[in-house]
């Protein structure tokens, strides 16, 4: 199993802090996507621009392989932030698909008129036990990915953040973090403008 697929594992199995949004976990699942590329040295990183090596990414895994092929090969390179949001949309929903295809996650029956199936749940499968021993093990890189998006963290934290000695994996983590606060600041925006139209329209008596 690789990070963003752990990620999506952990975030469906631990307690969260607040609802899990889709938006924000397809940002963290992408910037898990860098540091899979990162440490089988797929990508480097020139600052916070991302510059593509000559070996491919980790074997035996489809969207991994299609987020190597997907990089911008030629100068100047994307940066992290714009991979971020380019590569993050709708990503939650793909790792979702793949692992219900592989059979790690399962549907429900709910007994009703039409049987239909439930909400997708985690099947219980030798990845969803890695990942909840990653988890246990107090993984920097996964527990940080994981916190910025909602689940609570294990036992007491006595440091801001989980400490990572490396550059290069710092600077995506800090990118996912950033990425995260301006997709809240929008959001909280969009609340506050739809809000206000709200108040107009009744004021105006639409």
């Amino acid at each position: 199993m690789t990070t963003p697929r752990d990620l999506l594992i952990v975030t469906m199995d631990m307690k969260s802090s607040r609802p899990v949004e889709q938006g924000e976990l397809s940002l963290a699942l992408a910037g898990a996507e860098l540091l899979e590329l990162l440490a089988s040295r797929a990508i480097a990183l020139d600052g916070d621009h991302i510059v593509p090596g000559d070996l491919p990414a980790p074997a035996d895994d489809r969207l991994l392989d299609g987020a190597a092929s997907s990089l911008v090969r030629e100068a100047p390179h994307e940066s992290v932030t714009d991979w971020l949001w380019r590569r993050g949309r709708g990503l939650s929903a793909a790792y979702r698909a793949e692992l219900e295809a592989e059979g790690q996650l399962v549907r429900e029956r709910r007994r009703g008129i039409s049987f239909r199936a439930g909400q997708p749940v985690l099947a219980d499968s030798p990845a969803r036990r890695r990942a909840g021993d990653r988890w246990a093990s107090d993984d920097p890189v996964l527990a940080t990915l994981a916190e910025a998006v909602g689940v609570q963290p294990r036992g007491e934290r006595t440091d801001d953040a989980p400490d990572v000695s490396d550059d290069a994996v710092a600077t995506v983590l800090a990118a996912v973090n950033d990425a995260l606060v301006e997709l809240a600041a929008v959001r909280q925006r969009r609340a506050i403008e739809d809000a206000a139209f709200d108040n107009i329209w009744r004021g105006s008596g639409g």
